[in-house]
């Protein structure tokens, strides 16, 4: 009962902290937050395996080790992978899907991170279900071979599509995740699932924690007694799971957050107020979802000093048509542990394109102009839109 009571009192002080409003942050302004070092007992040990098919559970996996001085990691996100009907169709395979030549433009680019990230927007249901498109997604299994193939560690499932096609469909997903050694976050099988939190150690022995929250599900209601179905947006809670994290071994927060409004390229009120809140109570970086489109990168401040930000990285993989709608993005930053402090250092972003019809993210710059005449004036603007709130934004270009 003590040790409930000072959680409870320990959380209800960082809440009051947190309520003390944001600001842009100052690259000038120094740091001064200390790494957290404390029990790894929750911890999902290892990411990045050599060989995915070989691996079976998140405990398997391993990376490349960093030689730096400093120890360092790389970190790459990309956003919404949402699989649309004609997106899977074009897949289609003798029985099954394959999904693994739409990945291969941005394989080489995800595999050279340490740790990558993937907004999982569909769930992977599989055939079994009945697959399904827009309004109420369904996506073949072969979709996370895909992408645990070209070397995405873990896998956010938060989202407004999270319960389209109820239970049996996150049961279905969920487990095949887990038997590809990818670890996934945001929707789980049952409390103790939620419970356990994703935080992924490199073999250099960075500890990274990844969580993830949607502002809602569509409509659709979560059924009763079994919130663990997604993680709906709630400032306590996510401040509770950030401290939660950093006490069990966490050396930096990555949040995932579903939020905003749909084709929209600047950031809400909601947004911005809600990632203020966010860096406050120690999340390192946030990224993210739901607009389709791409809005701007920032620093922001926060608890750790700044925190580094992307408001939405659009869609990843998507059946959807329009200029904003196809250009997407990969932001890639490193995490640098120096006498015993984490920092968010050396972001940049590579633009990308997925051109309607084949289906297949590339980096936009690589985009021939056959198929994109006016390839140069969209990356100009795309460009320019990103670092609009951060003008030293470095451009991913080889």
């Amino acid at each position: 009962m003590q040790t409930l009571q000072k959680t409870m009192l320990s959380i209800t002080i960082l809440l009051l902290v947190i309520c003390a409003g944001c600001t842009t942050y100052n690259v000038e302004e120094k740091t001064a937050a200390a790494a957290d070092q404390r029990s790894d007992k929750e911890i999902i040990d290892g990411v990045k395996p050599i060989e995915k098919k070989q691996m079976t559970s998140f405990q398997d996996r391993k990376v490349k080790q960093n030689s730096d001085k400093d120890q360092r990691i790389t970190v790459s996100a990309v956003g919404d992978i949402l699989i649309h009907d004609v997106v899977y169709n074009s897949a289609k395979k003798g029985n099954g899907y394959d999904f693994k030549p739409i990945l291969k433009e941005m394989k080489p680019y995800l595999r050279k991170a340490d740790l990558a990230f993937a907004n999982q927007e569909s769930m992977i249901g599989g055939s079994a279900l009945g697959l399904s498109s827009y309004p109420r997604f369904n996506s073949p299994l072969e979709v996370g071979n895909a992408v645990a193939d070209a070397g995405v560690d873990i896998v956010s499932l938060a989202n407004n599509h999270t319960l389209d096609r109820g239970e049996a469909a996150i049961m279905r997903a969920t487990d095949h995740w887990r038997k590809l050694g990818v670890a996934y976050v945001g929707s789980y099988r049952n409390e103790g699932d939620r419970e356990k939190l994703r935080i992924l150690k490199t073999s250099s022995g960075m500890r990274v924690a990844f969580l993830a929250y949607t502002y809602g599900t569509n409509g659709l209601s979560v059924p009763p007694g079994k919130p663990y179905l997604v993680n709906l947006i709630d400032k306590k809670r996510i401040a509770g799971e950030i401290a939660r994290a950093k006490k069990a071994g966490a050396e930096a927060v990555v949040l995932s957050l579903h939020f905003g409004d749909e084709y929209a390229r600047e950031p809400n009120k909601m947004q911005e107020d809600l990632v203020c809140y966010a860096a406050k109570a120690g999340a390192d970086v946030v990224l993210g979802h739901h607009p389709h489109v791409l809005q701007p990168v920032e620093w922001v401040k926060g608890k750790n000093g700044r925190t580094l930000v992307i408001h939405s990285l659009g869609n990843f993989i998507s059946g959807q048509k329009g200029v904003y709608k196809q250009a997407g993005g990969m932001l890639t930053w490193d995490f640098v542990k120096k006498d015993g402090r984490i920092t968010v250092e050396h972001p940049r972003f590579m633009p990308t394109w997925v051109t309607y019809g084949k289906w297949t993210p590339e980096p936009l710059f690589k985009v021939k102009k056959g198929i994109l005449p006016n390839r140069d004036t969209i990356y100009t603007e795309v460009k320019s839109h990103m670092k609009k709130r951060m003008p030293d934004l470095e451009f991913m270009e080889r």
